[in-house]
């Protein structure tokens, strides 16, 4: 008579686990090599990993990291779906998945054409986005059936196209609802990634089984046009009110060697001798004289460039004395911080009010 036993007990599963060494792999299937899992078999599920058990297509029981033996005890899902009625003494066919838990981290996400997106500030815009983010299997049996379906290995690089998609989808919709404009965006990386989770993870949990730790904007670009739109729209913020600043390009004038005109009779000595000559001549009229020194230091003569200036300027002329544009005078003047009277077409400035603007 042959003996069989050896035979059978080498025909039957007494230990199953997975001895993962690569550091890509998602999923894997256990190789059963057509046998049979023998009633007490070992179940060895390590940390970063958890065992799905699959039967005749329907999912079975989940194990976590631990050791585990295989009675009808602690395999109640599969002992309702093979019909035991009384509990399994004789061997029996599943297939065992092993889902890797751990965080996957570094992962690539851009923008592979531009997205539109509405600003407040520049109209439509292309916008273009890229970054990292780190994700992790958080339900198996989402993840088996919608992502890894019966592949036997299933890798990052297999998946990473879809996420990719997805994730740019995402970002789209969340930054077009948000509504932020193209300048707000700069500097706000960290706290737009840490909103987009938010908004990402209840969307990939339930059609994918995955979960996001992080999602890292590292840039956001616009074309070169809205590029410099932006630089000049920064520069008119810094740049603020017009008329402050036509004075400081005035106190520029005062403080640098030569002044505006690039020696000591340029029109911003002018307009400083005829504000001077003006107060000498009030002095004069209440009788007193000035103190010595009172009006020092004193750039130039003063009695030439005052004499030289007429009762009443054009835009023009008041432009030359201040050192500033044409347009900077008429804005200021249309602003009403400079006063002038407004003969025919043409704004005219007396000496008087130039003198209160300058003192201003």
């Amino acid at each position: 008579m042959v003996d069989l036993t050896g035979f059978i007990k080498s025909q039957l599963l007494e230990i199953i686990q997975w001895q993962d060494d690569s550091r890509d792999t998602i999923s894997w299937l256990f190789p059963d090599d057509d046998k049979e899992i023998k009633n007490g078999a070992q179940l060895i599920v390590r940390e970063s990993q958890l065992a799905q058990f699959v039967y005749l297509g329907q999912f079975g029981d989940t194990f976590f990291p631990g050791k585990h033996t295989l009675v009808s005890d602690n395999i109640p899902v599969l002992s309702r779906l093979k019909g035991w009625k009384y509990g399994f003494e004789s061997p029996f066919k599943a297939d065992v998945y092993f889902v890797n838990t751990r965080l996957f981290t570094g992962n690539k996400w851009g923008t592979a054409n531009p997205i539109m997106m509405r600003d407040p500030d520049f109209g439509i815009v292309r916008v273009r986005a890229y970054g990292t983010y780190d994700f992790r299997v958080v339900d198996p049996k989402v993840f088996l059936k919608e992502v890894a379906g019966t592949d036997t290995n299933f890798r990052i690089d297999e998946f990473a196209d879809t996420m990719r998609s997805r994730l740019v989808s995402m970002f789209s919709d969340a930054l077009g609802a948000a509504k932020i404009p193209v300048v707000g965006l700069v500097g706000r990386y960290g706290e737009l990634g840490d909103a987009l989770l938010n908004v990402i993870n209840p969307k990939i949990r339930e059609k994918y089984g995955l979960e996001l730790s992080t999602f890292l904007i590292e840039n956001v670009s616009v074309p070169p046009e809205v590029e410099q739109a932006i630089d000049k729209k920064g520069a008119m913020a810094t740049l603020g009110n017009l008329n402050d600043y036509v004075k400081y390009q005035m106190g520029q004038s005062v403080v640098q060697p030569g002044g505006a005109g690039g020696g000591a009779g340029g029109p911003m000595e002018m307009a400083m001798g005829f504000a001077m000559a003006q107060q000498m001549m009030q002095g004069m009229a209440a009788g007193s004289a000035p103190a010595a020194g009172a009006f020092a230091p004193v750039a130039a003569p003063v009695a030439p460039a005052a004499s030289g200036i007429p009762e009443l300027l054009g835009p023009a002329e008041a432009a030359k004395l201040m050192g500033v544009s044409e347009a900077d005078v008429i804005a200021t003047i249309e602003s009403g911080d400079l006063k002038a009277k407004k003969i025919g077409s043409q704004f005219r400035i007396t000496r008087a009010a130039l003198d209160a603007f300058l003192k201003s």
